[in-house]
């Protein structure tokens, strides 16, 4: 076989790629502050520490959600609808980012202790180092996926509200959930297109398709209700003009479920609602959210004093 002189030495290889800008790799060497730059003083007549609760539950609905959906990466139906819940997933832990790190900027004492020196940022130890109590996000996100029509029934249903809910913050007078909301409206508008499409192909597909997302809307709709529960935080956020009670999303939310089924030719699931209280806001969850956090945490839990 002939030989073209290449260099294979392993050390001078690896010294190739190691060498250069380390921005260039997926996990990088040192973060930003994703608030960097930004005023982050809490407005007049706002409380700091309500503030951080309000933030902390809607960046655990989306960091939970996004853990979620990251579970269908290589999984999916096909390539395209791969990517599709790849990247959705993303958008929705770039929320979690910028609304826990919103949560710590608010009340520094809702960030977890870690090792003295440790170098992880707020928000990663508000990800990382909670224990599952002190999470706040919704039950409707946390269940396991089940089959791809069930993912596509929650997440019509979640990112119906979820864009509801966005548009709704981006009067917030918190200038900092403002602008979060803003570019949050631009990426679940896609989100929730991308599932009622997929919502409407299943219906209308074979009749197994059909029978799937028939099963996965009943899966999915005792939790559904959570979204719309007001929590004591919820109720002072409105009153303080920062945030949105959930309640008053919910004939909007409505009207384009309604739609979206209607086109389908399906109706709405006739189960009740699985509790009346907003049980994810107040730290009770599921046993699927011990499972989820145990395999989102553990890297993290074994290495504290790590640099990704």
């Amino acid at each position: 076989m002939e030989s073209h002189d290449l260099d294979l030495d392993h050390d001078s290889v690896y010294d190739g790629l190691l060498g250069g800008d380390p921005s260039q790799w997926a996990f990088g060497t040192d973060f930003e502050d994703p608030l960097a730059g930004v005023d982050t003083t809490i407005p007049a007549g706002v409380d700091g520490a309500t503030l951080a609760a309000y933030c902390l539950m809607l960046g655990d609905d989306a960091l939970v959600y996004a853990h979620r959906l990251s579970e269908w990466t290589s999984n999916a139906p096909d390539l395209e609808d791969d990517i599709a819940l790849a990247n959705i997933a993303l958008d929705l832990l770039g929320q979690a980012r910028l609304l826990l790190a919103r949560a710590a900027a608010a009340d520094a004492g809702v960030v977890p202790g870690l090792p003295e020196g440790s170098p992880v940022p707020a928000e990663d130890a508000l990800a990382f180092f909670r224990d599952e109590l002190a999470f706040r996000n919704v039950r409707f996100v946390e269940a396991v996926n089940g089959d791809f029509a069930v993912t596509i029934a929650r997440l019509l249903l979640f990112a119906t509200h979820r864009l509801a809910l966005l548009q709704g913050l981006v009067p917030s007078v918190d200038p900092v959930l403002a602008a979060i909301a803003a570019k949050g409206v631009k990426e679940v508008t896609y989100h929730r297109d991308y599932a009622a499409r997929w919502f409407v192909t299943l219906a209308q597909g074979t009749d197994e398709s059909r029978r799937r997302l028939l099963a996965g809307l009943q899966t999915v709709w005792p939790t559904y209700a959570e979204l719309f529960r007001c929590s004591d935080v919820e109720a002072v956020a409105a009153r303080q003009a920062f945030g949105v009670d959930p309640r008053v999303l919910e004939p909007e939310v409505d009207a384009v479920v309604d739609h979206v089924l209607a086109t389908s030719g399906l109706e709405r699931p006739d189960l009740p609602p699985s509790g009346t209280r907003p049980l994810g806001r107040e730290g009770q969850h599921t046993e699927a959210m011990g499972h989820l956090l145990a395999e989102l945490q553990v890297v993290a839990r074994a290495h504290p004093m790590g640099k990704w």
